[in-house]
Order: C-alpha cells, then structure tokens, then sequence
C-alpha cells in the first residue's frame, strides 16, 4: 500500500468514526474528494480483511477487528499503568534492570523498561523487538503457552546462534521450557547477550492467559549472587500484578 493509500485508509477511519450508523460509498467519495472507483477499491480491501462491514443498506461501518486492536492497546496501557509502580519498585530493591514485554506475531516486544542506577549494557529499549526463543521473556510466552500455539511458533522458528550458550533447536529449547513451567520463571543465561543474564516471569489475566512478561536483567555475575532474592523479588510482583488483572488463583 502506498503512502498516498495509507493516508486515505486513516481519513476514511477518522471520517467513519463520526458516524455510528455508517455511510455510502457515495457520501465517502463525495465528503472526503475521493474519486468511487479508488474509493471502492479501498473499501472492500477494508471489508475483506475485517476492518469494515456494510449493512443491508449499503453502508460502511467500522469493523470488529478495529474494535479488537483498540481493546488491544487499551489493555496494554492498562498494563503498564498498574505494572509502572512495580517495576519501578523491582528495579529500586534489585538495583538490577527492568523489563516488561508483550507477545507480538512470534516475537517479544518491549513495553515498558526501569533503568538500573548501575551500569548495563544491552541494546534493548522500549518498542524493540528480540526473538521469542532466546530470551528470557519471549521464553516464559512459551513456555506457558497452548501446546498447538507454541508449536505453530516453533515450527516457524529459523534458530539463529548469537553467542555459544543459544538454544539452536526445538528439542533443545523445549527441554528448557518444561524446566521453566514446572519452576515458574525462565533463564536466559547469556544466551543473546553475553555477559548478560536475565530472570523473566509471567503475568497472567482473569483468563488465566498470560499476558504480559517481566524480567530482572544484569550482568551474569551479578545476578548470580543474587539469585534467590531475584527469582522471589520478581514472582512477587509478577503475582500482584497478576492479582490486579483479575488473576485470583
């Protein structure tokens, strides 16, 4: 899709929105100077893919799926909004980096993160995207996760070594991953990082799904002399956090 197509598609979502019961493709083309065959064309593309649907009268209204993205952002606004104090609270009493990340299409995606006062390197920052399977939290999305989901996202998995400790088969890492359910947090020693090492857990919602995951990262020797307080530290506000978004066990 062109800039240009990109433009017109928000300006008929912009336009939509001021009109619950819809339009024609007629009062589309004619309020927004759009000529009707490219406005047709940019409709059904919409229709087809969930993002409109019309009525029996031939209007264009906004679809499901809009809805869903928007509940979607929504509930992870909502997440980093009640997980903020508790990161914050992690990062103060760990003196250790925190992250917090989503699931997004096989990859894990960076959504919220409390710098250490100590130094850490890691190129990891708000909105950057790291493999699912050698990570720490894209390993505890796995490792919870449905058997059929998380195979579909292995299966697609093209392993990639980045330092001598990654996991670079299936078998390998799914040896790992029933280690990590059974104990409740996942390790990533090094494993995309070296000299980095991470402590993830799960978050998880009213629906018992986890939603979200955090993590305790630093360096490898630092974090293991502390490891106990660490591990309890971070199931611990995994665990309230949980609790806040209805997860009452």
């Amino acid at each position: 899709m062109s800039v240009k197509s990109a433009e017109r598609v928000l300006r008929i979502f912009e336009y939509l929105s001021s009109y619950p019961n819809g339009q024609t493709i007629n009062e589309i083309s004619t309020q927004l100077g759009y000529a009707p065959s490219s406005t047709h064309a940019l409709l059904k593309t919409l229709l087809d893919n969930g993002y409109l649907y019309v009525d029996e009268m031939k209007r264009y209204i906004l679809g499901p799926k809009l809805i869903q993205l928007g509940a979607s952002v929504s509930s992870h606004m909502n997440i980093n909004k009640i997980a903020q104090p508790l990161l914050k609270e992690a990062m103060e009493e760990l003196e250790e980096t925190i992250f917090m990340a989503v699931l997004s299409k096989g990859e894990i995606i960076y959504v919220a993160k409390e710098n250490s006062y100590k130094t850490v390197t890691t190129n990891a920052g708000i909105g950057s995207r790291k493999p699912i399977y050698c990570t720490g939290l894209g390993k505890v999305f796995l490792a919870f996760m449905e058997p059929d989901k998380r195979s579909q996202i292995l299966d697609n998995i093209k392993f990639k070594k980045f330092t001598d400790n990654t996991a670079t088969s299936k078998d390998e890492l799914m040896k790992q991953l029933v280690s990590f359910k059974k104990q409740g947090y996942a390790v990533d020693n090094e494993e995309i990082e070296e000299g980095l090492r991470c402590i993830a857990v799960p978050v998880f919602n009213a629906s018992k799904h986890v939603v979200a995951a955090l993590s305790a990262s630093g360096p490898k020797e630092r974090m293991l002399s502390k490891e106990k307080h660490v591990i309890k530290k971070m199931l611990d506000i995994s665990n309230l956090l949980s609790y806040q978004l209805g997860n009452v066990k």
